[in-house]
């Protein structure tokens, strides 16, 4: 866990994008949100999150206004959060997670990207202790605020760490304080760039170059794929 963990996880991600795969994916997350509590971000703090995400990537106004009008329909999909657990060539560990309106198209992909690489699904709960579920908040801090008066505010949140390189500025507390955490922030009058909830690998792996030729041509198989929300893996 930690900043140098998350920095190289933005480098994959970043190597990864491209709009046209983001956006769909940020997209269904704020539908996915609106049809489970409401189209008021006001009053519903899984879509206030799930807009803060997409602003943050730069998602247009409209294809917000437009996920969220999608969930009003009489003929918008039914969506299912699931979980799928592996692993991949070189022995990864990777933590699937998936939004979709089809678990059987779903399962059958994940299953076949593994597979290819020479790996295979393992029964769901097998990897939990493996990945530590954290709230992660990137933000900036205002100048006035200094960080000891930072962390103390967001400490009585449930902040676990706070760490910064240059302007960036990370906060990460146990999943179960995120509400908690979202209404410190509040308080402070700051909105954060991005509000997640990720895995980090509680025994991170190094993995060599040759290895990891393998291993992200699995990854990006799998986070091609339009049903899948988020890819999580042991690699240190």
């Amino acid at each position: 866990m930690g900043r140098a963990f998350e920095y190289r996880r933005a480098a994959k991600e970043k190597r990864w994008a491209s709009m046209s795969k983001v956006f769909p994916k940020l997209a269904k997350a704020i539908t996915v949100a609106a049809k489970e509590g409401g189209t008021d971000p006001e009053t519903n703090s899984k879509l206030r999150t799930a807009i803060a995400n997409a602003k943050g990537q730069n998602m247009p106004k409209d294809n917000i206004a437009a996920a969220i009008k999608r969930a009003e329909g009489k003929d918008a999909a039914d969506f299912t959060e699931v979980n799928y657990e592996g692993k991949g060539p070189h022995g990864v560990l990777v933590f699937v997670e998936c939004a979709t309106d089809n678990t059987t198209r779903t399962v059958a992909n994940v299953k076949h990207y593994f597979s290819k690489a020479g790996g295979g699904l393992v029964p769901t709960g097998s990897l939990e202790f493996m990945f530590n579920r954290m709230a992660v908040f990137e933000f900036q801090k205002p100048e006035e605020l200094d960080r000891d008066d930072l962390e103390m505010a967001l400490i009585d949140g449930g902040l676990d760490e706070l760490d910064n390189e240059d302007d960036k500025w990370f906060a990460y507390a146990d999943y179960t304080s995120f509400g908690e955490m979202q209404k410190a922030f509040e308080e402070l009058g700051i909105e954060p760039d991005s509000a997640m909830l990720k895995r980090f690998p509680t025994s991170p792996v190094e993995y060599t170059e040759e290895q990891m030729a393998d291993i992200d041509k699995m990854l990006e198989r799998i986070d091609d794929d339009d049903d899948v929300q988020a890819v999580y893996t042991n690699i240190g």
